[in-house]
């Protein structure tokens, strides 16, 4: 018996998860797309993981640079995480945004509760996605607000 697609993604609306900025730069061009397929693995050894589509300019990026950076969203940061999700395309979508360069070349945002400096150490293709698994090379708390959220196709506010 094969699960339908469909059915899994009405199911998997229940499951609530944070939401994150995932970043990636290489040969110039930088990138970043909200997720929420960002989890911990290992704290010993730092491991995370990320899944994205096959043919997302994200998914070259981080393919070719081998590392990414991810920043964990406040709730206040709703409009952020919209635009990156897809409502403004092409470069004005980083423009407008602060980056910091992380330690392994990756960039992330400099706003947010938290970020991470990822080097990818595998690579596992899931028929139109991929999952790359990373060491986490650092870790920094920005902010102790309020996380943001989604649940059900829609951003929500832990109160």
């Amino acid at each position: 018996m094969t699960l339908d697609p469909e059915q899994l993604r009405r199911a998997m609306r229940a499951w609530t998860t944070g939401v994150a900025i995932l970043t990636a730069s290489h040969s110039g061009e930088t990138h970043g797309m909200t997720i929420n397929s960002f989890n911990s693995l290992s704290l010993d050894p730092p491991m995370v993981c990320v899944t994205v589509r096959n043919e997302t300019r994200i998914h070259h990026l981080i393919e070719h640079a081998q590392t990414f950076g991810v920043t964990v969203l406040a709730a206040s940061q709703r409009a952020l995480a919209e635009d990156f999700a897809g409502r403004k395309h092409g470069p004005d979508r980083m423009s407008e945004v602060n980056l910091q360069t992380l330690a392994s070349g990756a960039p992330a945002l400099t706003s947010g509760l938290a970020s991470f400096d990822c080097r990818v150490t595998q690579t596992l293709r899931l028929g139109k996605n991929t999952m790359f698994l990373a060491e986490v090379v650092s870790a920094q708390i920005h902010s102790t607000e309020n996380p943001l959220v989604y649940h059900n196709r829609t951003y929500h506010q832990l109160k």
